[in-house]
């Protein structure tokens, strides 16, 4: 397992029965995480002193109950990144720390590449993967059905000084956009995506991970240039291994463009318990 364990204003200080409690650059929230089976490590104290709580709803969703004072959002770094933080509807706060251990990968191979490297990051959320690859000097094309995640993007990457990268921010559905790029002859040097377990697109396309990935993946090998860099495939699906990413990878991108395939978990360090949260898998494509 990747642990992201280079932050510095991001700790998870405890969890246990189905919920975390984090520190968000001095803002305590305590979040629902179905990972965490197991007992509380901490004292009661840790998790009654926090600024939100997110309760869950039997009837689906849920909100926060904020407990004292907190702005409608702040912001949190990560060495020279900026990110906008927010505690949204859906328990989210619009940033997924673990993702630091796969920034930090893919600004090593692009920095180590010497090159120009063009980027494509589908299902791009609110762009931490976006601002890294800028960072390293790649060009990016940041690609989300849903409008407001990218204005978060655009937000993100001028919080962190990049606004005059190379950055191209697209409202579309994933398919037809990576479909469009292939018939017009524009390719990319690595491709980041994390689809969603269900979702629709900006204009209702439905898309369902078991149905729809393998196909994704096997049109993804064709939208690669002729040198390409990597291909990192994240998922947040439960129950969904990473080793069924591997085996995708190998059918499609390494068949075109043999390479080293991995795969594995990324997760979180829990305070001083010598713990690590499981956050999620990844399978990586690399030259």
């Amino acid at each position: 397992m990747l642990v992201a364990d280079g932050w510095e204003q991001y700790k998870l200080i405890d969890c246990g029965e189905g919920e975390k409690v984090e520190d968000w650059n001095g803002f305590r929230l305590r979040r629902p995480d179905p990972q965490a089976i197991w007992p509380w490590t901490g004292p009661i104290s840790i998790r009654e002193d926090v600024h939100g709580h997110y309760h869950r709803s039997k009837q689906g969703g849920g909100e926060w109950e904020f407990k004292k004072r907190i702005p409608p959002s702040w912001t949190i770094s990560y060495g020279s990144l900026k990110f906008r933080i927010e505690p949204t509807g859906f328990k989210h706060t619009g940033l997924f720390p673990e993702q630091a251990v796969n920034w930090d990968w893919m600004a090593d191979k692009i920095r180590r590449a010497d090159r120009p490297v063009r980027v494509l990051n589908l299902f791009a959320y609110t762009g931490g993967a976006t601002c890294a690859c800028l960072a390293a000097g790649a060009s990016v094309c940041h690609v989300d059905a849903s409008k407001g995640m990218v204005a978060w993007g655009k937000e993100n990457v001028a919080l962190s000084g990049l606004a005059d990268k190379p950055v191209r921010f697209i409202v579309d559905d994933a398919v037809k956009f990576v479909q469009r790029e292939i018939r017009r002859e524009r390719f990319y040097d690595a491709i980041i995506l994390d689809p969603p377990s269900y979702g629709r697109g900006p204009n209702g396309e439905l898309w369902k991970l078991e149905d729809e990935l393998f196909s994704l993946m096997d049109l993804l090998k064709d939208a690669l240039s002729e040198e390409p860099l990597f291909l990192l495939l994240n998922s947040y699906t439960t129950g969904f291994s990473p080793q069924v990413a591997e085996n995708m990878l190998r059918l499609t991108v390494n068949r075109r463009h043999p390479g080293r395939v991995t795969h594995g978990e990324v997760g979180l360090p829990v305070g001083k318990t010598g713990l690590v949260l499981p956050c999620g898998s990844f399978a990586r494509w690399e030259k």
